[in-house]
């Protein structure tokens, strides 16, 4: 049964460091790995404490990955990237406080098989696979990723289409928007700390960064932004893409179709979706696949369980 605990979400100041420590150290002895609680313990020690120092609230910490190859990460809301040891090393104008900060990260890097920080919109994690005991030397290289967001568009094209998409449950679109979020960031941490043991992580990490701009650009999110400020519970969406990505967006179904077989084959510490989001998502993505070959919109409340499930194939 894959684990599925919640994230810790800590206080200022040193209790949130001992929360943290007792913590991730009792989840080591849940999944049967206690042979990496010294490493854990000592690596989100420094996390934490990083966060604390110069990240922004709240702060929480969780476990992701797998029972085999378990990962901490730290998470704030600063989306500033975490300056690497050797970056801290070779600054002329390093003051003292930012020098404790790398070296803190040195240790994180002794403690760890990999690590590093993942940066979003809202915020950064910075996560480490503990290793079953602290290596000499400066250990492994830590990796930042997520800031492909800041990569320039493509050009926009004339062939764009008009989609309507009618009666949006807003509580299953925040789950979807959460659950794609974390699945993609779950698949592109795996397949960088073991893409050897993941080989599937890294071919589902790329399709979800060849597809994810073509679902951003397309799925009006401001307008979802809207209705959620409206306290609103369903709002009807009106967008334009290319057609060529609207059409695309098939595979975006098929995709999150082989990442629920692949978190239950590899006991993910997370879970699949459930039949409610499974069937939220493929009528959402469907619509866009649907009106851009032509055919009405069909709203979700006009979708019967039955037509849910064709949909589904």
């Amino acid at each position: 049964m894959p684990l599925n605990r919640p994230p810790l979400a800590l206080g200022p100041g040193a209790r949130g460091v001992q929360d943290a420590r007792h913590w991730v150290s009792d989840l080591c002895g849940d999944i049967g790995r206690t042979d990496l609680v010294e490493c854990a313990q000592l690596a989100v020690s420094e996390l934490v404490t990083n966060a604390l120092l110069h990240g922004e609230p709240p702060i929480s910490v969780r476990v992701r990955g797998t029972v085999e190859h378990p990962r901490v990460e730290v998470r704030d809301s600063s989306v500033e990237a975490p300056i690497l040891p050797t970056e801290a090393l070779d600054r002329p104008e390093t003051d003292d406080l930012l020098l404790t900060f790398g070296r803190g990260l040195s240790i994180v890097a002794r403690c760890s098989d990999a690590w590093g920080a993942e940066i979003e919109d809202d915020g950064k994690v910075v996560w480490f696979a503990p290793a079953d005991d602290f290596a000499d030397g400066d250990g492994v290289p830590g990796v930042i990723t997520g800031t492909d967001r800041h990569q320039q568009r493509p050009a926009p094209t004339r062939d764009r289409v008009r989609i309507e998409i009618r009666d949006v449950p807003l509580a299953l679109y925040v789950g979807f928007q959460h659950h794609f979020r974390e699945l993609r960031r779950e698949v592109r941490l795996l397949s960088l700390a073991h893409e050897s043991d993941y080989p599937l992580a890294k071919d589902l990490s790329d399709l979800f960064s060849t597809l994810d701009r073509q679902l951003r650009d397309g799925i009006g999110v401001e307008q979802i932004d809207v209705a959620l400020q409206q306290g609103l519970e369903t709002t009807d969406l009106v967008v334009h893409m290319p057609r060529a990505h609207a059409s695309t967006l098939s595979r975006f179904v098929q995709l999150l179709d082989l990442a629920d077989d692949f978190c239950r084959e590899e006991r993910l510490l997370s879970l699949a979706r459930t039949p409610d989001q499974r069937r939220f998502q493929t009528w959402f993505l469907t619509e866009f696949v649907r009106q851009a070959g032509g055919e009405p919109p069909l709203s979700w409340h006009a979708t019967s369980p039955a037509t849910q499930n064709e949909l589904l194939g």
